[in-house]
């Protein structure tokens, strides 16, 4: 059974899960049990909390607890149960069936790093509990996977977050004269964009660049003319491959160790260069200077924009290697056979 956190809609639902199955279903029965359905993550992205489906994911999640003993493996995205101690999660569920847990954020932290003390006392071990209780752990990061290593889980592997390579079409060089600089998120992760407000305006205002934000809310940079687009599934490719450079600051905080760059990894698949915080997975997927820039302040995002700008055939290059690593490295026709093999391997 496979005891994902979303649904489709939700990317790390959808990244490290769902896209496996067509894989796994050739050899297997599968069965899908979300915790979250669409109109959760509707409501979390519009700004409020959708209590009733809040409670019907618990239903959801205790009826297909109560159907484990059924299968041969329970594959978990992060936990069974969100904010229910794990001694609870425990009984109900964890020692029904063997399980694959799967993380691509740093999830322990929400619970161990929390500003109470009493949340920190009563969830602040949950996660690496539940990773020691695991057949098996699947981790985005090496950041994950030492956690779940200390932790004392008897196998982790590392699998990184990949895409299906056939959905983005590279395309390398300017798409017009104009410089176009993108980001893609949710409104939860906009506030990134805080970071790098300065540089996107000086891109604007001295290299006329145009910058595009794709998945937020309302306009996250006010001093800088922005255009939003929606998010959607059908149209995220096209968008991204409209772009000539993709941008992912961040912050360097536990937190954001845990990430595993997914939109590096989507700008890179478009064969563009990519401008990037050096933090957690980010410094090993861009080589600076290769696929893209690294940049830690101000002075460093705008050297790398004005870089991009000047050279557009280096720019075009470094967009053609960003491809060529994604589909070495992160592409989903290499990781589903291993994937498989490593769901198999706790099944047996």
């Amino acid at each position: 059974m496979v005891l994902s956190r979303y649904s489709e809609m939700g990317a790390s639902s959808r990244l490290r899960m769902f896209q496996y199955l067509p894989y796994l279903r050739d050899d297997w029965d599968v069965h899908v049990a979300p915790f979250f359905h669409d109109g959760y993550l509707q409501a979390l992205y519009s700004g409020r909390r959708d209590f009733l489906e809040i409670a019907a994911g618990y239903v959801r999640r205790l009826s297909a607890a109560f159907g484990l003993r059924r299968f041969d493996l329970a594959w978990v995205e992060a936990e069974l149960f969100p904010w229910i101690p794990w001694g609870i999660e425990k009984l109900l569920a964890a020692k029904a069936v063997p399980l694959a847990a799967d993380y691509d954020d740093a999830i322990f932290h929400r619970y161990d790093r929390h500003p109470s003390a009493a949340t920190r006392r009563l969830l602040g071990g949950k996660i690496g509990a539940l990773m020691q209780q695991a057949k098996t752990v699947l981790a985005g990061n090496e950041y994950i996977a030492s956690y779940a290593s200390a932790a004392g889980a008897s196998r982790v592997h590392v699998v990184p977050t990949v895409i299906d390579t056939s959905r983005y079409e590279p395309r390398s060089g300017r798409t017009s004269r104009q410089l176009t600089i993108g980001w893609i998120g949710t409104p939860k992760t906009q506030h990134y964009l805080d970071l790098v407000a300065g540089a996107l305006e000086f891109a604007h205002r001295r290299l006329h660049a145009r910058i595009v934000v794709i998945g937020a809310a309302g306009n996250p940079l006010p001093s800088t003319p922005v255009e939003v687009r929606p998010w959607n599934e059908g149209t995220e490719a096209a968008d991204l491959a409209a772009l000539d450079v993709g941008i992912m600051p961040l912050a360097e905080s536990p937190w954001e160790l845990g990430k595993c760059g997914y939109k590096l990894i989507q700008y890179m698949a478009c064969g563009k260069p990519v401008v990037a915080s050096p933090v957690g997975v980010n410094r090993q997927l861009v080589e600076h200077g290769t696929t893209g820039y690294l940049a830690s302040g101000p002075e460093e995002w705008i050297n790398a924009f004005r870089l991009l700008h000047d050279d557009a055939n280096r720019a075009a290059e470094m967009g053609r290697a960003g491809r060529a690593k994604v589909e070495r490295d992160y592409s989903l026709a290499a990781a589903a056979p291993r994937v498989r093999r490593i769901l198999g391997e706790a099944i047996s």
